[in-house]
């Protein structure tokens, strides 16, 4: 009898703990699809800044003192 009280005392730990996971791994993807979603936002409106690219010879001279 002691046997299937460990085996049930087992089995009771692992649900839990399984519980306990699955609840992680749910609030960890909602984190994931949060993220993604503001990575996207920040991809478009990078992709919105226009950023003169010059080049040296295009710069004005340095002022002189």
């Amino acid at each position: 009898m002691d046997r299937l009280d460990r085996l049930e005392s087992q089995l009771a730990f692992q649900d839990d703990l399984l519980e306990t996971l699955n609840r992680l791994v749910a609030s960890q993807q909602v984190s994931i699809l949060n993220l993604q979603r503001e990575m996207a936002a920040l991809r478009q409106r990078l992709q919105q800044i226009e950023i003169p690219m010059t080049t040296p010879g295009q710069e004005p001279p340095p002022p002189h003192y």
